[in-house]
């Protein structure tokens, strides 16, 4: 006998919107019960939903009409909102924004984590646009822009809302001295090509750091490229080439060269000043990574003798908030440049309590529990892929009285969750903040701690 194929629904179908999937899209439920997630549709409207997939468990369209809006509808009011794949929520009200983004959160821990204790807060921005301090624009022959969604087609986009407007002034003078003189940009296709990625970082001051990533050593005419940048931006106070000759979509390079200026930008976070070189890892959004630290802080809850281990603590900025309310404080990092950066940043800031270690967190956390070093509080901010199995196990051998984990994945932040439940150690309180208006991306802050050895672990 063959298999019976469920006859699709009609298309376009009407449906009507019950929630958020994690990207902010809508979901709702076919009339046979599969959950679809709608792109451009939000919660409580009704729409007619063009179907792009259907698939064994769910499908996926896009709201082809809205036929009963939402309160919390926009319009738009970026151009090319349409094209490129930054910009997820620039359809929805900023507090219905919130709200998603909360409730993603929650959503994440108690079905993932397993953890029932909820959200108390997410910390809006004062400021949705203008606020990225760091944009890195992928390069095409003739686009300087973003990617287009779920693709690497480059769309090219003169201005981003979200960026400084000194990034787009640098972006339109690379994009015409590349026209100018015959510039080839990088395919990733084949591998051939040579300007590949422009990145350019920027702080409170005004001031801008532009690095261009390259499939080569050098570019052609550098100093006048160099003087056509320095003209397009008064604010520029370093232009430094990136090498970077492997095959794929890496965008940093393994080593840079100084075209002019200086290799490193200064800022100031928390009352505290850093140096900034282009490898470093750096809060995009400086005024909400002050109320993030601010929680990681409080959530440390210090008292001023404790010994303190900072995991993933890139160029030293949560290390050294700690070290002035902590006795002692490690910082680890795998990225050399920033660890070089983060020592500086010690010594320029009069820090003497704060140690810095070049290498793997797994590697590291492991020889620190060996060591037995045994510090009072261990925090964490991972990247988006979250904490090896061993970093988890490592930290719960060390035995720390509480874990600060500041995430920027709200799913591998749960995973993790779930790891330490398994060794002892519970989520206590959690809060999120958004440091990415506008997009899908939420940061969280939790607490974790040792268990009542009298409690039972679920399993």
């Amino acid at each position: 006998m063959g298999v019976t194929k469920k006859t699709p629904p009609a298309n376009p179908v009407p449906l009507t919107i019950d929630g958020y999937g994690a990207s902010g899209e809508g979901v709702a439920r076919l009339p046979d019960g599969m959950a679809c997630f709608v792109t451009g549709a939000l919660r409580g409207e009704s729409c007619a939903v063009r179907l792009d997939k259907v698939g064994r468990s769910a499908a996926w369209g896009h709201a082809e009409r809205i036929l009963t809006p939402s309160p919390a509808r926009l319009a738009s009011d970026c151009p090319w909102d349409s094209h490129c794949g930054g910009c997820a929520l620039r359809h929805m009200t900023y507090a219905e924004e919130l709200a998603f983004k909360r409730q993603k959160v929650d959503d994440c821990l108690r079905r993932i984590g397993g953890c029932e204790v909820p959200v108390s807060e997410i910390y809006g921005a004062k400021e949705t646009v203008r606020y990225r301090n760091k944009v890195q624009f992928p390069v095409s022959q003739t686009a300087i822009g973003f990617y287009a969604s779920g693709t690497h087609s480059v769309t090219d986009v003169s201005d981003c809302l979200l960026q400084p407007e000194s990034a787009a002034r640098i972006r339109q003078a690379v994009k015409d001295f590349m026209a100018a003189n015959s510039i080839p940009a990088y395919d990733e296709r084949t591998g051939t090509g040579l300007l590949r990625h422009l990145y350019v970082r920027t702080n409170r001051a005004g001031e801008s750091l532009c690095c261009l990533l390259v499939n080569g050593k050098a570019l052609p005419r550098e100093a006048e490229l160099a003087a056509a940048l320095r003209a397009a931006e008064p604010g520029l106070r370093g232009i430094v080439l990136g090498v970077n000759e492997k095959r794929g979509n890496v965008i940093l390079g393994d080593s840079y060269r100084t075209l002019w200026g200086d290799d490193f930008l200064m800022d100031t976070l928390c009352g505290l000043s850093f140096r900034l070189s282009v490898p470093s890892f750096y809060q995009v959004n400086a005024d909400q990574a002050e109320v993030l630290y601010g929680l990681a802080l409080d959530y440390a809850a210090l008292a001023g003798t404790e010994t303190v281990l900072d995991l993933y603590c890139g160029i030293g900025t949560i290390t050294l908030c700690l070290a002035r309310r902590a006795g002692r404080v490690l910082g680890a990092e795998v990225v050399p440049q920033a660890i070089d950066d983060a020592r500086e940043n010690a010594r320029r800031n009069g820090i003497e309590n704060a140690e810095f270690f070049c290498g793997d967190a797994a590697n590291l956390a492991a020889r620190f529990a060996a060591e037995g070093t045994r510090p009072d509080v261990v925090t964490v901010d991972p990247p988006r892929k979250g904490l090896a199995p061993q970093v988890v196990e490592s930290i719960a051998e060390m035995a720390p009285r509480r874990v600060v984990y500041v995430s920027c994945d709200p799913a591998t932040l749960a995973r993790d969750v779930k790891r330490f439940a398994q060794l002892g150690y519970l989520v206590q309180k959690a809060a999120a903040v958004d440091l990415f208006p506008r997009t899908a991306h939420v940061e969280t802050v939790a607490l974790l701690s040792k268990r009542n050895p009298k409690q039972p672990i679920e399993a």
